[in-house]
């Protein structure tokens, strides 16, 4: 129970309460400028949220207009809760990915769960069915117990949250560095598929139309959530353990069905999750939106703790609730909807024309701000960068290259680091199957999702390598974008939109903020060339921990569009006697690969070269001989280089390759760009080189369950493909399992 009086604004200003809210000197003066008179407790708490990066982007907004958002298929792209493609015969895909980064570093199983439930209602919030979940995680070196805890209670939260609703945990991707030891990353992605007549919107439209509250009740969980994903973390974060949400994934399964009850409704006008600051943010976005306002009476807000203030209530980010409105008359037919599945349904106000928030509570007046004021007119701001030392010292280095003498030894070390290993440990607990419809279940370049009823299948993945961002933020920007692009087509899918999840440290520090500048660039241009746009995402800053800052992580969530299921394609090898095929050249580039890392422990030197014309032009040859029927199977060259990706592509087979290397021996762990392996039958071969002319034969798939290369008539490595899958596959239990 809430026994102490809120502050009076003369004390707010004096004692400077408002920097505990996260507000700096001038953004106070700026909110009470704006409002015309000192705020009170409350409404500085209004502004400190709607004024957090989290929710107001003031840091990252000047780059995120870079990004292009528009393309022919695009029916909804940033603004709402989740952006919207068409997939043609009046469907569309719906997709998002956010973060819960802070709360999963003190409170890993609630922060996971919570980051799926949040991005459920994202998705659903808009009238889609969720078809999908995905995530992106990172973590520290797996021989700390600390990191073990974390990974080990972050998938748990995953699984506990996605399993029990009935989504199905199809795809993402582990990574594991020294840099996120005390700030582990953790992404969550949610596709949807829609009809075009039930797209719905967060506005709050109509004078007089009803406002209400739907799903569970109001607690102080979560209160100041969005703030405290807005500053870095440090020793005292422990103690904001009650910033952390607590989910309910049973209650959310009957909020999800309801709402996609209440969309079929014309009573509906609008939808908004509570999200990131809750009650405010979304009736703040709803007016804002709508260009109207909204008075509410909190007294009539469900509340599961006695005695809470307008402040708690408007700031706690309890989870599982949505706020409605409706039109006016039709309350009745939206009550009895919730009522059905045993939810509230509380009217709580009313849609006005004077363009305010206005919170009612005990018969007064207790907030009365310009909803613009929250949800448009937080201060933006172009922060100082700066090129860091570290970037200019790589960029007059000599290249790395590895010594490797013994080439059996490093291709099963490179596939034992827990970036490359299987991550069958973790979806394992994930339920893949659920509802049915997953085609290409976890383990393979994308995962794959059938349209039921139609001939159509949806590809999605999430990528990003963050050690290639570190040592060339624009370098890496584009090869993150290209990789995800990659996945997709090894699938059979045209790619068609992004949703990016921008993880970086804290902005303020000019080195940083560079970090953001550059490699929004490169994502921009490459989202451009293979004509990906960016139709929604996320930014979490301020990721670091006494002064050390994650690598820059911008989180790649790709879907694409697979418009017959017979073109779907995985990666592992099919016959004996098919022919292996490499697409691109493999250069000497090793900085920022995994054998640097295995090799020096710390990443230097220029990351991997990309041209995004070349990049486009093989991704679309090799998608239309996929298209074709000509390819076999197909997977990306990527973390580890050829080797790595070559013994991959026999992992769940009983099948082996032989395979002629006419570059130097230590190239098979190069990680040049734009590369597949791909198989192709004997009789389709013609047809293939035609097709594809970057593509060179370098071998055969044999019955014989062995990995052979030969360079120059020598053999350089012979090891049966059962022990290279089981370094691979025992890599991360065992890690697990041992004391640290």
């Amino acid at each position: 129970m809430s026994l102490l009086l809120e502050p009076s604004a003369e004390a707010i200003k004096e004692k400077k309460l408002y920097q505990e809210m996260g507000l700096t000197d001038a953004e106070f003066t700026l909110a009470e400028t704006i409002v015309g008179r000192p705020l009170n407790f409350t409404e500085t708490g209004l502004f400190s949220v709607m004024w957090s990066e989290h929710c107001s982007y003031k840091n990252s907004k000047v780059l995120l207009k870079k990004f292009p958002v528009d393309g022919e298929k695009v029916l909804q792209g940033p603004g709402e809760g989740a952006g919207i493609i068409d997939i043609e015969d009046e469907q569309a895909v719906v997709f998002k990915i956010e973060s819960h980064n802070h709360p999963s570093a003190i409170e890993p199983y609630q922060g996971a769960a919570t980051g799926v439930g949040g991005i459920l209602r994202d998705v659903f919030s808009m009238g889609a069915r969720p078809i999908a979940l995905l995530n992106s995680l990172r973590f520290g070196e797996l021989q700390s117990p600390k990191v073990k805890y974390l990974f080990e209670e972050v998938v748990a939260g995953i699984a506990g949250y996605g399993n029990c609703i009935g989504v199905p945990t199809i795809g993402g991707e582990v990574q594991f560095d020294p840099c996120y030891e005390a700030n582990p990353l953790v992404n969550a992605m949610c596709v949807g598929l829609i009809d075009h007549k039930d797209i719905q919107k967060g506005q709050a439209k109509g004078v007089g139309n009803t406002v209400m509250y739907v799903g569970a009740s109001t607690g102080r969980d979560g209160i100041h959530g969005a703030t405290f994903a807005s500053e870095e973390l440090s020793d005292a974060s422990d103690e904001k353990r009650p910033a952390v949400q607590v989910g309910d994934p049973f209650m959310e399964k009957l909020l999800l069905e309801a709402c996609l009850e209440v969309v079929k409704s014309d009573a509906l006008i609008g939808i908004q999750d509570m999200g990131a600051a809750g009650l405010t943010s979304s009736s703040a976005e709803m007016a804002s939106k709508a260009g109207s306002g909204i008075e509410m009476n909190l007294d009539l807000v469900p509340q599961r703790e006695l005695g809470m203030t307008p402040y708690e209530m408007m700031l706690s980010e309890s989870q599982e609730r949505m706020l409605l409105v409706v039109e006016k008359g039709r309350e009745d037919e939206i009550k009895a909807i919730f009522e059905h599945w045993n939810l509230h349904a509380v009217e709580v106000g009313i849609v006005t024309d004077d363009q305010r928030l206005r919170l009612l509570h005990n018969g007064d007046i207790v907030a009365d701000v310009p909803v613009d004021a929250l949800a448009e007119d937080a201060p933006v701001y172009h922060k100082p960068s700066k090129v860091p030392a570290y970037y200019e010292k790589f960029q007059t280095e000599a290249p790395f290259v590895p010594v490797v003498r013994d080439i059996k030894e490093m291709v099963i070390n490179l596939l034992s680091q827990p970036t490359i290993a299987s991550k069958e440990w973790v979806y394992q607990q994930y339920d893949h199957m659920v509802q049915t419809s997953t085609v290409v279940a976890p383990g393979s370049d994308a995962a794959v999702v059938r349209i039921r009823g139609t001939k159509k299948a949806l590809a999605m993945t999430t990528d990003c390598n963050s050690r290639y961002l570190y040592l060339d933020p624009e370098v890496g920007g584009k090869i993150a974008i290209a990789e995800a692009a990659r996945n997709l087509v090894c699938s059979g899918a045209t790619p068609l939109g992004v949703t990016d999840c921008l993880n970086y440290g804290n902005p303020e520090r000019p080195e940083i903020f560079w970090q953001l500048e550059k490699s929004t660039d490169g994502l921009s241009e490459a989202c451009r060339v293979l004509k990906t746009p960016v139709i929604g995402g996320n930014v979490s800053l301020y990721n670091e921990r006494s002064g050390g800052a994650v690598y820059p992580t911008p989180v790649i969530g790709m879907v694409g569009l697979i418009e017959n299921v017979d073109w779907i394609t995985t990666q592992t090898v099919k016959e004996a006697g098919d022919y292996l095929y490499v697409i691109g050249e493999t250069k000497p580039e090793f900085s920022g690969s995994e054998i640097q890392k295995l090799l020096q422990g710390e990443l230097s030197g220029q990351a991997p070269t990309i041209d995004l014309d070349v990049e486009k032009n093989r991704q679309q040859q090799l998608l239309s001989a996929i298209q074709a029927g000509i390819v076999s199977s197909a997977h990306d060259v990527a973390e580890g280089g050829f080797a790595v990706a070559l013994a991959e592509k026999l992992f769940g087979t009983s099948l082996g390759a032989q395979v002629n290397w006419s570059n130097d021996a230590v190239d098979l762990f190069a990680e040049s760009q734009s590369r597949f392996i791909v198989t192709v039958k004997e009789e389709n071969k013609p047809h293939f080189e035609e097709l594809v002319q970057d593509a060179r034969a370098i071998g055969i798939v044999t019955k014989e369950p062995i990995l052979e290369i030969e360079k120059d008539g020598e053999t350089i490595l012979s090891v049966q493909s059962e022990e290279l899958e089981s370094a691979w596959k025992g890599a991360i239990p065992c890690l697990l399992k041992s004391k640290g």
